[in-house]
């Protein structure tokens, strides 16, 4: 963003939506539904708003299996967005003072990550660690995916090179960079969210019973819609919908 992350100064207001920035993306591997995305710089704060929107996503699910990359902020955001608080029993008579009330994630919630060890620039070796959850939960999970039989974040990767293509702005070397936070930022809404209604996924075509392929796009997939939308059609869907 406007320049490279080595001139950023971090004192500075001006350079605060300027350097290196990321895109935070969740998305459902089964469907290839993008559920939500928090753009801008890779912070605490950013992890546990990406977190934060995929529960609200969900109402009130648990997912079955969990999968990010090592990035430690990861665990604690998931524990705060998806974690029931645990009173701590009453202590009787003098002593310190009970212990604050603390928080543990659902028996139900399965969370695996992914470490990728590279030598110059190809992985040499990929480490899985299940963090939440068993082991029995976690191959149940996996039996049960419609989309791996084993703990990856591949499909967030191959949707990151999607949307490079889309949105020149992310290409890697290239002067057609974001220079402005705000454009970026609603670009980023625009070509992930667009995905989801407007964009036919060859991989999640199925066959007619009268024989060819009908298309479908990951909200199709998901059951949110019956048909790959037209660009008027989701232009003009409204973002809020009156109760």
């Amino acid at each position: 963003m406007e320049k490279k992350q080595k001139n950023c100064d971090p004192d500075d207001p001006a350079d605060v939506n300027c350097g290196d920035c990321w895109d935070h993306v969740a998305v459902d591997p089964e469907s290839r539904l993008t559920l939500a995305v928090v753009p801008g710089a890779r912070t605490i704060e950013n992890t546990e708003a990406i977190v934060r929107e995929v529960k609200d996503r969900l109402n009130g699910r648990i997912p079955r299996l969990i999968t990010t990359d090592e990035y430690s902020a990861y665990e604690s955001a998931i524990v705060q967005a998806f974690g029931r608080p645990i009173e701590p029993p009453v202590r009787k008579g003098p002593g310190r003072p009970r212990i604050l009330p603390r928080r543990e994630v659902p028996a139900e919630l399965t969370y695996a990550t992914v470490r990728k060890q590279r030598e110059g620039n190809r992985v040499v070796a990929v480490e899985r660690k299940l963090v939440f959850g068993t082991q029995r939960g976690l191959d149940r999970a996996l039996r049960r995916s419609r989309a791996s039989s084993h703990v990856n974040t591949s499909f967030v990767e191959r949707q990151t090179g999607t949307d490079r293509c889309r949105n020149t702005r992310k290409a890697r070397k290239t002067y057609r960079f974001s220079k402005d936070w705000e454009i970026h930022e609603s670009m980023t809404y625009f070509t992930l969210y667009s995905y989801n209604f407007c964009w036919a996924v060859r991989t999640l075509r199925v066959k007619k019973e009268q024989g060819g392929w009908q298309p479908r796009s990951p909200a199709m997939a998901a059951k949110l819609t019956d048909h790959v939308w037209k660009w008027d059609e989701w232009f003009a869907f409204p973002a809020v919908q009156s109760p």
